[in-house]
């Protein structure tokens, strides 16, 4: 967290949930990408009962997106067309933070990583940005500065013009090679649609805390003071670091997003300290 960055949180999350979320934040250091447990089934059992097919719970032909043509590049040549595809929400120019290689390999690894505790940097779609956390101190405590929320501003506001029908009409179009980017992260039975509806209702049930928030620094990097803040997930806290105006504005682009793929939001029980049984 002694650079902290936020480039987006919503083009990175239709598909990154992808063009959403990308945060430096450096509180618990390095990522190292899980692959799934795979169950062990007797062989006696295995050739008496056929492998029951994955349920899918928000298919992406239920999408409300223009019918388009599915694009012909595959997924190790899908680099082009996707920035071009992503340049259109923007009037035909990129952004330069975006990453042009491996481009919807990164968006999904990002978006498959935001509910874990630490994320790995080097997967990111976008480039960090550079600066530091904005700390102040009040009173005994270490605090997060007021001002803090201003240097996200412009992405915020980025991400809030962003034309939701048209960027998830890209993201169907595409999906095809989504899906087979998340097989190939090492989930072969994984429906990428389904985990991407999952990761935003989690980046939506990211607490609203009031400011100030206090952070501790047992070594080198922050730590929020508040074990139950520190034990949220990489996502929420990187919510939590845009400041509450922000977040507001975040949540209301990614509600958006998340009932044109999959439809209204349905409340879920929490499963785990940070609502995510992870």
């Amino acid at each position: 967290m002694t650079k902290s960055t936020i480039a987006w949180v919503v083009a990175s999350i239709a598909f990154a949930a992808a063009l959403i979320f990308s945060a430096r934040w450096y509180m618990t250091g390095t990522f190292t990408l899980a692959t799934p447990p795979v169950a062990q089934v007797p062989e006696s059992a295995a050739a008496l009962s056929p492998p029951a097919s994955p349920k899918i719970e928000y298919p992406i032909e239920s999408a409300q997106a223009e019918p388009a043509p599915p694009t012909q590049a595959t997924l190790d040549t899908s680099d082009l067309a996707m920035r071009e595809a992503l340049a259109s929400l923007f009037a035909g120019k990129l952004p330069a933070f975006v990453q042009p290689m491996n481009l919807i390999r990164n968006i999904v690894a990002t978006i498959d990583n935001l509910p874990r505790s630490k994320a790995a940097p080097r997967l990111w779609p976008v480039q960090p940005t550079l600066g530091a956390l904005s700390t102040i101190n009040a009173g005994d405590n270490l605090v997060i500065a007021p001002n803090n929320s201003v240097r996200y501003a412009p992405f915020v506001a980025l991400v809030h013009a962003v034309d939701s029908k048209q960027l998830v009409a890209i993201y169907v179009r595409f999906y095809p090679l989504f899906q087979q980017a998340y097989r190939e992260l090492g989930y072969p039975d994984g429906y990428f649609n389904d985990r991407l509806v999952a990761v935003i209702d989690h980046l939506l049930a990211t607490p609203d805390v009031k400011p100030p928030i206090a952070l501790v620094q047992p070594k080198v990097l922050y730590q929020y003071a508040d074990s139950e803040l520190e034990a949220l997930s990489a996502g929420q806290k990187a919510m939590l670091r845009v400041g509450p105006d922000n977040a507001a504005v975040l949540k209301a682009e990614l509600r958006e997003i998340r009932y044109r793929v999959a439809g209204p939001v349905v409340a879920r029980e929490p499963t785990g300290p940070s609502g995510w049984g992870m």
